[in-house]
């Protein structure tokens, strides 16, 4: 049932001026096909339980790190993750600041996102440790947490109050709190947790940032350009992930989209994949151009003979090329299968580039001169898509606890 809303006959000073607002409708998952796709989650979930359970048992030895390369795809998989984290704000920014009309109707959506993001990257970090126990040191007032030196520190601790601020906005919003600038007035009390959301969504890749480039002796990561290049990067994924879900959802016809939520993330994956292709493009000019003992790991990793990493990043970079090239064409980006191919391109491409594609190169050469090698076990594949389904599993459960909540919202909602 839709609900209606009367229109403010004049926008008051101070408010942004736009057309009053309807609530999204949603409608729950109980489709065969819905609940057939989580049973298959919770079996990939259990399979990558199992293979957690083994990785306890006898170790790091059944993955593929070692103490040259003591990163792998557990961490390739937690960087890639804190950038979809800061999805949410790409919405708050577009909501709250540029006053977009309906942008306010998915910010429910993308803090589900956030959340999820979050949880992932907490369980890879959990994952790659090896004994789940030795969390607790670096936790606030439990452990050594060696704050404020450490990068690490301060990582877990702008990732840990993220999670915390999107989980109090997010539950603000289905209170009933109206954070909506368009045409009326805002909440002021949610209002404080808007600008807390905002700097912890932009802190926490940037110290994630920090914490590789703060790395004198890997050169490939040591670099001032790293961190906006991960904001680039992390904008463009959040907003790929973020159309290619609404376009799914509005197939489905679990979710109306409002009209101009599209167009506006399609602009902000575009000029992000702009910004992300210019700042490889100078790291790659400043790498080669005067060839230095530090290119020897960018010399690896472009042009090494017979190195899956060498096919892994120029496959990187093609997608996210043919991505950008395919949003640029303005005959063909307003065609929504060529909408979702090239979010899906950008996804994938910024995971390959910024997971395995940025973390192991970075050990390559060793300190010593040594070229060490390094593959994925089966171990690591099966945790990782196990901690992935354990991830889609929470986001489809929130998606339906929100079409749940808006359709009784819906028919509270008296006609006007």
């Amino acid at each position: 049932m839709k609900a209606f809303v009367r229109a403010s006959p004049r926008t008051p000073p101070g408010r942004c001026p736009g057309p009053a607002r309807e609530p999204a409708p949603w409608i729950p998952i109980r489709s065969w096909v819905s609940k057939g796709c989580l049973f298959l989650l919770f079996l990939t979930a259990m399979w990558g339980g199992w293979g957690y359970a083994r990785q306890l048992r006898h170790g790091l030895t059944v993955t593929g790190m070692s103490d040259q390369i003591t990163w792998g795809l557990y961490i390739g998989n937690f960087t890639f993750l804190v950038g979809l984290a800061a999805a949410a704000v790409v919405l708050l920014v577009m909501a709250h600041v540029f006053c977009h009309a309906g942008m306010d109707q998915v910010i429910v959506l993308g803090e589900a996102m956030a959340l999820t993001a979050v949880g992932m990257a907490l369980l890879f970090v959990v994952a790659d440790l090896g004994q789940p126990w030795r969390i607790w040191h670096a936790l606030p007032l439990l452990g050594w947490l060696n704050f404020p030196q450490s990068i690490m520190a301060w990582d877990i601790v702008v990732l840990v109050l993220y999670g915390v601020a999107s989980l109090a906005l997010g539950y603000r919003m289905l209170r009933g709190g109206d954070l909506s600038t368009v045409g009326r007035q805002p909440d002021h009390l949610a209002w404080p947790w808007v600008g807390i959301v905002l700097l912890l969504g932009l802190s926490i890749h940037t110290v994630t940032a920090f914490l590789l480039a703060a790395n004198p002796a890997r050169p490939l990561w040591h670099s001032a350009a790293l961190a906006p290049r991960f904001l680039a990067s992390a904008f463009a994924s959040g907003a790929g992930l973020l159309i290619m879900l609404l376009l799914g959802l509005q197939r489905s016809k679990w979710l109306h989209c409002p009209a101009g939520v599209l167009p506006a993330l399609t602009r902000v994956m575009v000029f992000s994949l702009l910004l992300e292709l210019f700042f490889m493009g100078a790291e790659f000019f400043v790498l080669f151009y005067r060839p230095t003992g530090a290119s020897a790991a960018a010399q690896w990793l472009f042009f090494a003979q017979n190195s899956f990493f060498t096919v892994w990043i120029r496959a990187a970079w093609t997608c996210m090329a043919v991505a950008t090239l395919l949003l640029l064409a303005p005959g063909v980006r307003h065609r929504r299968p060529i909408l979702f191919l090239a979010a899906s391109l950008t996804c994938v491409g910024v995971w390959m580039e910024k997971g395995l594609g940025l973390i192991v190169p970075g050990f390559v050469p060793t300190p010593l001169g040594e070229v060490a090698t390094y593959a994925p076990t089966w171990t690591e594949i099966q945790v990782t898509l196990g901690i992935w389904a354990v991830g889609a599993i929470c986001l489809t459960l929130m998606i339906q606890g929100l079409a749940r909540h808006q359709g009784t919202k819906a028919r509270q909602s008296p006609r006007h």
